[in-house]
């Protein structure tokens, strides 16, 4: 569907110049653009390429000289991410699930289904399960027995949800996920080599076989609104209460979240974080890509890890923490400058010892 550039500015609440009725069908970097797309060129080293593409129109950044550009029409974006936000929501058509059940669906007769409701074919819906209005369930998936799903979620191909799971409103689950699967919970009958080395830090009474008896999981999983949860991310049950994830929070790809974990509201977690059971993580935590967070710890708030950080105690609420083990980030970063600094240091101890030899000879 097509807008025109006066109505995307006013549904991105920005400013806009030129020839407003020019009308939009995309988006395209400005080297690439095409005369009915919009060319986003929201900071200046992305000024020169608009010439080499046919837009006609683009967003640009405050200040930018749109007509220098060779540009019909320009919209103002002070923040420009935010503006590529809205953009990418006016301009994105959805995925292209028919209204009503697929007849290759299978529905159990005493599920609840809410009006507007749009589920494709190989859906799998089990006993008692309650599907809100305006939900949009897309092929492959599997609602589990009594699991309850909140109004306006959109289910993505080959979503697996188990039993007694709950979602809130507007949760997004991309392709694969898995929300409810047992937690990975074990114990063996006799002490346990782990449980030496946790109350040793290293050392073992004795080594023995040893044979792994399954924990049950009783609990369910609750997903709050807003939540978006990525491609192939896995969230485990609880072992007694239910694992929960707070409103607002996103979810990237691959993340695992373990048994009786409970995130907080509008965290930011990243491709392939993981966090061990029974973790507690605070309200708009950020965990790059690749954290990994030790069981029964807890993560304060607004507490924002870097990269492949690794959290193996408490963190307190509000820290900025890099590395393994995680310390605050600034000492983190003397530490790489020192560890560079070894091989000279090296050499320097190695002749200062070479000259106390001679000097002894």
């Amino acid at each position: 569907m097509a807008h025109s550039v006066g109505e995307i500015a006013a549904a991105l609440g920005a400013q806009a110049a030129g020839d407003l009725g020019i009308m939009i069908s995309g988006a395209a970097e400005p080297a690439v653009a095409r005369a009915d797309q919009l060319a986003l060129a929201l900071s200046p080293s992305y000024g020169d390429q608009v010439s080499e593409g046919a837009a006609v129109a683009a967003m640009v950044w405050i200040g930018a000289d749109w007509q220098a550009m060779g540009l019909r029409a320009a919209i103002f974006a002070p923040r420009g991410r935010l503006a590529m936000a809205g953009l990418t929501s006016l301009l994105d058509p959805g995925p292209q699930i028919a209204e009503g059940i697929h007849p290759m669906a299978i529905v159990d007769p005493s599920a609840t289904l809410g009006e507007g409701i749009r589920i494709g074919p190989f859906v799998v819906v089990a006993a008692g399960a309650v599907i809100g209005p305006k939900v949009q369930i897309a092929s492959h998936c599997v609602i589990g027995a009594g699991a309850h799903i909140g109004s306006g979620c959109l289910i993505l191909e080959g979503v697996k949800i188990g039993h007694d799971v709950i979602l809130g409103d507007r949760v997004i689950c991309h392709p694969g996920a898995v929300i409810g699967a047992d937690g990975f919970s074990f114990v063996t009958p006799e002490k346990s080599g782990i449980e030496d080395i946790r109350e040793t830090l290293g050392q073992r009474a004795q080594i023995r076989a040893q044979a792994w008896t399954r924990i049950h999981s009783l609990g369910a999983v609750t997903i709050g609104d807003d939540v978006e949860i990525g491609a192939n991310a896995t969230i485990d049950r609880g072992t007694i209460r239910s694992t929960r994830v707070g409103a607002g929070t996103k979810i990237d790809n691959l993340v695992h979240i373990g048994h009786n974990v409970q995130v907080g509201r509008d965290c930011m977690l990243c491709g392939q974080v993981g966090i061990a059971g029974s973790a507690q993580i605070g309200n708009r935590v950020v965990l790059g890509g690749q954290c990994g967070v030790s069981d029964n710890i807890f993560v304060g708030d607004d507490v924002i890890c870097g990269g492949a950080t690794k959290i193996f105690t408490n963190a307190p609420a509000g820290r900025v923490l890099l590395g393994s083990p995680a310390v605050k980030m600034e000492i983190q970063v003397e530490m790489q400058k020192a560890l560079r600094r070894l091989p000279r240091l090296f050499k320097r101890v190695a002749a200062l010892e070479g000259g106390a030899e001679s000097d002894d000879a």
